[in-house]
């Protein structure tokens, strides 16, 4: 699972091995060790109409509706987003998508990712 965060916005990537994981299980969950602290990260069902999240302490959690994830491993949808409502009148964007295999030299291991729809195109 990876994360990106930038401003007011997260968004969590999973590989098909993970939203196999996510679906049955309802949870998945990782940590990065740091010297002074650990961060957790992770994904959890829930009754609710659109993504949520939370943080605390040093967990962030997005909630996804049970609905969309029940049944998002058998099927062609990418994500889901949502814009949360801030206390301010600002948002916060929140997105959940499956992870695709980079199309440029990466050196990140590509070997658990879904096919890229744009493979073909180039």
């Amino acid at each position: 699972m990876k994360i990106r965060i930038k401003e007011n916005s997260v968004r969590f990537r999973l590989t098909p091995t993970e939203v196999k994981k996510f679906c049955k299980e309802g949870f998945i969950e990782e940590s990065t060790q740091f010297s002074s602290s650990t961060f957790t990260y992770g994904v959890k069902q829930k009754q609710i109409e659109n993504l949520q999240v939370d943080f605390n302490g040093s967990t962030i959690t997005l909630y996804v509706p049970e609905d969309f994830a029940k049944e998002w491993y058998d099927n062609n949808v990418i994500g889901l987003d949502h814009h949360e409502e801030l206390g301010d009148g600002s948002t916060f964007f929140l997105l959940l998508e499956k992870d695709f295999a980079c199309l440029d030299n990466t050196h990140e291991d590509q070997t658990d990712k879904y096919p890229n729809p744009k493979a073909g195109m180039c």
